[in-house]
């Protein structure tokens, strides 16, 4: 077998697993708009679909870094072609960890909705759509990088987290606020309390995603980087 073949086998073979990769990403996206339906709207069927969705990504996870270790056995690469193999694995990890955080919302609506409390709720669902629109545009905008391997657009990914970051603080007093008017909603409030700290992590995820993608690009671990310091990565 020539070398030129083995390596458009190679070629092929890393061309399927990236298109893996971006189809796993766009469930667990799809999971998280989902489930914050769910949650404006005490939708306990979406709910429950959200969680239904939760075996497949994890399913993928598992078939996807399968594959990754045998052609990491078997083609032994190099260079930035190991450099992309190891961000993959750790992409899908980050991406399995998203469809979590989604499981995590629907599981609190469907306790809401059982304990009656979404017919009391004061939710603050502009604050939690807009902090999930900001956390999910993050998340597409990190598989967009990668599909490209789009440096310059995941830094704007890890720019953005800050923003994310500051809406979870906003929500968080509102919530405290809502506690101390109504003690009666302060077991909802607490729920809701995690929901934004899930939707914060989804953003948290994105973020590490837009950092493997400047590893693959650049060959530099940025994690723990300042911003200004990624600039001058990226020069």
């Amino acid at each position: 077998m020539t070398e030129k073949h083995l390596s458009t086998q190679f070629d092929a073979e890393l061309s399927d697993i990236s298109s893996r990769v971006l189809e796993m990403g766009g469930l667990v996206e799809s999971q998280v708009a989902q489930a914050i339906y769910a949650l404006t709207n005490f939708s306990g069927e979406v709910a429950s679909q959200v969680l239904a969705e939760e075996e497949r990504v994890n399913q993928m996870e598992v078939e996807i870094d399968s594959d990754l270790s045998t052609i990491i056995a078997r083609r032994q690469p190099t260079a930035r072609d190991l450099r992309l193999l190891i961000a993959i694995s750790k992409t899908i990890g980050n991406l399995e960890r998203v469809g979590d955080e989604a499981a995590r919302i629907a599981r609190t609506v469907q306790r809401l909705i059982n304990t009656g409390m979404s017919s009391r709720l004061r939710l603050p669902a502009g604050d939690v759509s807009f902090e999930a629109g900001l956390a999910t545009a993050s998340l597409r905008k990190a598989l967009d990088a990668f599909a490209r391997l789009d440096a310059h657009k995941a830094v704007e990914v890890i720019k953005q987290d800050n923003q994310i970051d500051q809406e979870f603080e906003g929500l968080m007093r509102k919530l405290i606020t809502y506690m101390m008017e109504d003690p009666r909603t302060i077991t909802a409030s607490i729920d809701l309390v995690f929901v934004a700290k899930a939707i914060e992590r989804v953003g948290d995820h994105a973020k590490n995603l837009a950092e493997q993608i400047i590893y693959i690009v650049k060959g530099t671990d940025v994690r723990h980087n300042t911003v200004e310091s990624l600039e001058s990565v990226l020069r």
